[in-house]
């Protein structure tokens, strides 16, 4: 893998190439770069192998692993009966939930109707709701033009690719002056598609939010005026003229730099950014459902990388997410603990969590509602085996559910993507499950 380009992270399309910004990359020991961790390693945990998996913390990486061993609420731990699974929600849910640590949940807020116009074979609204904290929270909704009736319903969770600055822009497209940056994004990692748009065509009603600290979320350079710190000064850097591609490009390599400020600082208010992922994106959820045009019992989520972090956490924790689809964000802690945490943003991780759940036990709280994952063989925010091993866990849990027919997992040729051929598994499998017969 070829050493990242700081001057072009603002083409980057996923987190790796973006996370030279991260503050994380720093950790790496001495002579583990980019050119050594991005190849596919054997299983980290065969003590023979340990010399050639060059983990990223040296020789204390056999021994962090060593620490974790089947995580003690797995529901596949022999402890736990099939004719158990109630309890063993109730129990994984609650402890889940107390170490996330979300934030307060605010009421539903009053939602304010900013544009309406159809473009694209689409009705679109541009709305905003007011949190109790922030600015406000910028959305879209799409549906089909002439629907009449409730229709089933998808919230759309747009990527984090290193690119703060935009938020639901880069999964939708509302006109035909859309920014150059936002165009490539989309032929980057979508196949050149705007697929809450493409989704939204095949019958759905269809809201992408920008997420905490994206888009409208974003914290200002005005927010911050007294940091001097390095990266992080904010001297001779403007909020004026934001929509100018060097201002774009200068932001997103700012606030990669912030981003472990606002991680460190979330954990010393008792938060963690999962938590506040999920509060937020359950604001938006109770929005969806509440509208006249949704029907509230078959509603969807899904998204890309950052999106599929997202998913993780929100289909995993509330079962109003009746079909879930994650792409490209599953793996499990013992990849991140040896390999990839360096690949991946601070918002990823809810501390003392893996002691519980190993990671993709965590969208495995739904079962047995339907769920699909997506990845990408040479996906390089990841080993293969782990991804591969994360795969067999939720068929796993699954199974045991007796919902076997309840789980897909898939995996396709290339990199870190969400293309053509992924998008089309996962609308169908969408329609699969909340449209009706």
């Amino acid at each position: 893998m070829a050493k990242v380009d700081m001057k072009s992270n603002q083409t980057r399309r996923t987190f790796i190439k973006a996370s030279v910004l991260t503050g994380t990359v720093p950790f790496l020991p001495p002579g583990i770069g980019f050119d050594a961790v991005g190849e596919h390693q054997t299983n980290p945990m065969t003590p023979e192998m340990v010399p050639e998996t060059k983990s990223i913390i040296g020789l204390y990486g056999s021994w962090a692993a060593s620490l974790q061993t089947q995580p003690s609420l797995s529901f596949r731990n022999a402890r736990w009966k099939p004719e158990q699974l109630t309890r063993w929600k109730k129990e994984a849910l609650e402890k889940t939930r107390e170490l996330v640590a979300a934030p307060p949940q605010p009421a539903t807020p009053e939602v304010r109707i900013d544009r309406t116009f159809e473009y694209d074979g689409l009705m679109i609204e541009e709305i905003s709701w007011q949190l109790p904290y922030g600015r406000p929270t910028r959305a879209v909704v799409l549906k089909p033009k002439g629907a009449k009736e409730p229709l089933p319903a998808i919230l759309a969770l747009h990527d984090h690719a290193g690119k703060k600055y935009f938020g639901y822009r880069k999964i939708v497209k509302t006109g035909d002056d859309q920014h150059p940056l936002l165009t490539e994004h989309q032929r980057e990692d979508y196949s050149g598609r705007a697929w809450a748009n493409d989704v939204a065509r095949r019958g759905y009603v269809v809201l992408v939010h920008d997420a905490f600290a994206f888009g409208s979320r974003r914290v200002l350079y005005e927010d911050v005026v007294d940091l001097k710190y390095e990266g992080l000064d904010t001297r001779g850097r403007t909020d004026a003229d934001p929509e100018k591609t060097e201002h774009i490009e200068a932001y997103n390599k700012w606030s990669a730099e912030h981003e472990h400020v606002m991680s460190k600082s979330l954990f010393c208010a008792g938060t963690t950014w999962p938590g506040v992922f999920l509060s937020e994106d359950q604001v938006a959820l109770s929005i969806l459902c509440g509208r006249k045009d949704v029907d509230a019992q078959r509603v969807g989520c899904g998204g890309l990388s950052g999106g599929g972090l997202r998913t993780v956490y929100l289909a995993g924790m509330d079962s109003r997410i009746k079909c879930c689809v994650c792409v490209g964000f599953m793996t499990t802690w013992d990849d991140l603990t040896l390999h990839k945490t360096y690949t991946h943003t601070w918002m990823t991780y809810t501390p003392l969590l893996p002691r519980y759940l190993d990671f993709p036990e965590i969208l495995g709280l739904r079962v047995p509602l339907p769920t699909m994952i997506q990845c990408n063989n040479q996906d390089e925010l990841y080993t293969l085996p782990e991804m591969k091993t994360a795969d067999k866990i939720l068929g796993e849990v699954f199974k045991k559910a007796g919902a076997e027919d309840r789980y897909a997992g898939r995996f396709y040729d290339g990199e870190h993507k969400f293309d053509q051929a992924m998008q089309t598994d996962a609308f169908d499998w969408f329609d699969r499950w909340l449209k009706k017969a």
